[in-house]
């Protein structure tokens, strides 16, 4: 049995988001093996693309929410397909997996998460006491996936996606031994260096996964809450490997900056 990064393409922006989490995954030696879930919105071309890079591709059917008042509260309604994330605990073929939403980028080697246990995840900047479920150490069940899907059914979730759901399901999270709470470093978000400046002066260069969280992605090109040094090596692994194979046209739409890389 093996071991998996796991993550989601739901349409070609999240593929094109894949594409450069699994080049920074190479790019610092993982030696876990790489699966992308996909679904039917990701086009012929970028799923070929995905097949050149991550070990596996599965495409996994679109589970909604179907709770569009609670996701309007939290001005993310493309937030409703994320219950999609739940076919990752159906990856039996593994034995652990670290689950990584498809707007991360891996900075540094990050092998240990999988010594981290079942259910392991880092808190949410917004509220402490829950955790941010952009990365988070796992282990593939059926049993676990349907309780899920059940749970999901009977009880939905406080913000309409996958966030809160999970949070509900495994609500004693906060109060498991310190082993199942990963720190910052494997979630922090793009913009700590703006709201956090002395924090990150001090351990920004422990870093080693970066989330680019919010509505506004780096394939959306720089924006204010992102254009500081990891969204350069985001765009700058997109120019390398991503841009040359799916097109010049998204590619424009990143601003031109200079990026040492």
């Amino acid at each position: 049995m093996t071991e998996a990064w796991v993550t989601l393409a739901t349409n070609d922006d999240y593929a094109r988001g894949a594409l450069v989490l699994a080049h920074s995954l190479r790019r610092v030696n993982t030696t876990r093996k790489l699966h992308v879930m996909i679904t039917n919105q990701v086009s012929v071309r970028l799923r070929q693309e995905l097949e050149a890079v991550f070990d596996a591709v599965s495409v996994v059917d679109v589970m909604d929410s179907n709770d569009p008042e609670n996701l309007a509260l939290i001005s993310r309604p493309d937030l409703g397909c994320t219950f999609t994330k739940l076919n990752c605990w159906r990856l039996t073929q593994y034995t652990k997996c670290v689950f990584l939403d498809a707007d991360t980028l891996v900075v540094q080697n990050a092998d240990e998460l999988f010594d981290r246990p079942d259910f392991s995840a880092a808190a949410d900047i917004g509220w402490p006491d829950t955790f941010n479920s952009g990365v988070f150490v796992y282990a593939p069940s059926l049993e676990t996936y349907h309780r899920l899907v059940e749970f999901a059914v009977e009880h939905g979730s406080f913000d309409g996606g996958d966030q809160g759901l999970l949070n509900e399901f495994y609500p004693d999270w906060r109060d498991l031994p310190s082993a199942h709470r990963l720190p910052f470093i494997y979630n922090m978000t793009a913009g700590a260096f703006y709201t956090y400046p002395a924090a990150y002066k001090r351990y920004g260069k422990d870093t080693k996964i970066v989330h680019f969280i919010g509505a506004q992605k780096p394939w959306h090109g720089s924006s204010a809450v992102h254009q500081g040094e990891h969204y350069h090596t985001w765009k700058a692994i997109y120019n390398a490997h991503v841009a040359h194979t799916v097109g010049r046209i998204f590619e424009r739409l990143l601003l031109s900056l200079p990026i040492n890389y």
